[in-house]
């Protein structure tokens, strides 16, 4: 598909010769001599050139008023400007509608070829943002989280009611892979913010001195190693959203300083001496009871009351099995599409044994068990020995269940994996010892915060 041009130009054999340069350039190009010509081609026959090479003065009018009328439809070309005379006041104008630049006539081409290459690289690029946006929009949608269930169907009209109101905050609570990224999406581009940029951070991800600059930002010099001034993610996430999983992991002092950041819209980078207004919305996201963590002091209760303005709970995939007859041909077809491959079929004994096991890890669990099958299909039928679900019901108890006095037993016939091994043997530690980390990390001979890790890792 060729590229498109307009030429905007009265003077009828300069405008000749610039739409016959650019068909030889490879340009299609499309001929207006007044605004109303081209009024008519852009609003009327919706051409949307790459870009509008234009006269500014014409005989109906100035070229700006309809460049502006172009800007309020969101037009993603770009506008250049030839003039035989302009003001300080027009090129002002200009400048602030988003004009890529505007020389005077007589322009020799191969200026004038630099410049509309230029604008049309800019334009481009403009037109694969609005693309990966629109895309955005279409893909998070609320029919996004998929799922026929009563639980999932109440949540779908809370999430359809939520992004219609401006809310400045609002928490998501949900075991470990149940979705709450995927919400927190939907809720950010299916509503009014949606425009605006999503910022996420995992709060788990960070040590808390990393964290404070993460969040506000620092200026040249603020400390070691601070070059230059960095915009903090509060402030990227100006007009839209910023999303903070795993808010329970930040530290408590911290936890202050976002609350003061959150109640009043203005932060300080570090090391700086004035306050910046921001303007955003905070969706946070935890796997643990916040009201718990209150209770027990490591959770700050004024900021817990200002995030929750609204909370959304999403169910585990236990407790709405009936959702796997959903998301089981989602997850096949999208995994045959990434893969090349052509599962069709899920026999009736691999049904049985998905619908047996009870998703520890939720849908990304689920997600992960249907990629590893059709990656590795041999044909259209969706393969039990790749399921590898630990502990089904269907299967005979395994020796690992029986223990000594002083020990563990654990069979070595492949009945278990490396990890359902360590999984279970944290299980019965954190049991012997009553889910006492410190006395569990003592008996299994590593570090508290290792097997803190572990414990997250298997959601013991």
């Amino acid at each position: 598909m060729l590229d498109t041009l307009l030429v905007i130009e009265d003077e009828s054999l300069l405008g000749n010769e610039l739409a016959r340069h650019y068909r030889g350039q490879g340009w299609e190009v499309n001929r207006a001599s007044t605004l109303e010509e081209a009024r008519r081609l852009l609003f009327q026959q919706l051409a949307e050139p790459l870009v509008v090479l234009s006269d500014m003065s014409l005989p109906d009018g100035n070229a700006l008023d309809l460049l502006e009328q172009a800007r309020a439809k969101a037009s993603c070309s770009e506008w250049c400007f030839l003039t035989g005379y302009g003001t300080v006041a027009d090129s002002v104008r200009a400048l602030r509608l988003g004009a890529y630049d505007f020389v005077e006539k007589p322009c020799e081409l191969d200026r004038l070829d630099m410049l509309v290459e230029g604008a049309a690289r800019s334009a481009r690029a403009q037109r694969r943002l609005r693309d990966e946006t629109d895309h955005r929009h279409r893909k998070y949608t609320p029919d996004a989280f998929v799922g026929s269930s009563t639980a999932v169907k109440q949540l779908r009209s809370m999430i359809m009611q939520l992004s219609k109101v401006p809310f400045s905050s609002l928490v998501i609570t949900g075991e470990t892979g149940t979705g709450k990224g995927l919400t927190a999406r939907i809720l950010h581009y299916s509503g009014s913010r949606s425009n605006g940029p999503l910022i996420e951070l995992n709060c788990a991800a960070l040590p808390r001195e990393l964290m404070e600059s993460e969040l506000f930002g620092y200026e040249a010099g603020a400390f070691t190693g601070a070059k230059k001034r960095h915009r903090g993610l509060l402030e990227q996430a100006h007009k839209g959203t910023l999303f903070l999983d795993e808010i329970a992991e930040m530290d408590l002092d911290l936890q202050g300083k976002l609350l003061k950041a959150v109640e009043e819209l203005r932060i300080r980078r570090l090391g700086a001496e004035h306050e910046i207004d921001v303007d955003v919305q905070i969706i946070a996201a935890t796997n643990h009871d916040l009201l718990q963590r209150v209770e027990n002091g490591q959770f700050r209760r004024d900021l817990y009351h200002r995030l929750s303005l609204f909370t959304l709970h999403l169910p585990p995939l236990r407790e709405r099995k009936e959702d796997l007859h959903d998301l089981i041909p989602l997850f096949i077809d999208e995994c045959n599409a990434k893969a090349g491959k052509k599962v069709t079929d899920t026999p009736d004994s691999v049904w049985r044994l998905l619908e047996a096991y009870d998703w520890p890890g939720n849908v990304r669990e689920l997600h992960n068990t249907i990629e590893r099958c059709v990656l590795l299909a041999n044909g259209e039928a969706l393969p039990q020995q790749w399921l590898q679900l630990p502990n089904l019901p269907s299967n005979p108890a395994p020796a690992a269940r029986l223990q000594a006095s002083e020990g563990i037993v654990l069979p070595l016939d492949g009945s278990l994996s490396l990890e359902d091994m360590e999984r279970f043997i944290i299980e019965q530690v954190l049991h012997k010892t009553d889910h006492n980390v410190t006395a569990a990390a003592k008996m299994l001979g590593t570090t508290r915060e290792t097997l803190r890790y572990r414990v997250q890792k298997y959601n013991l």
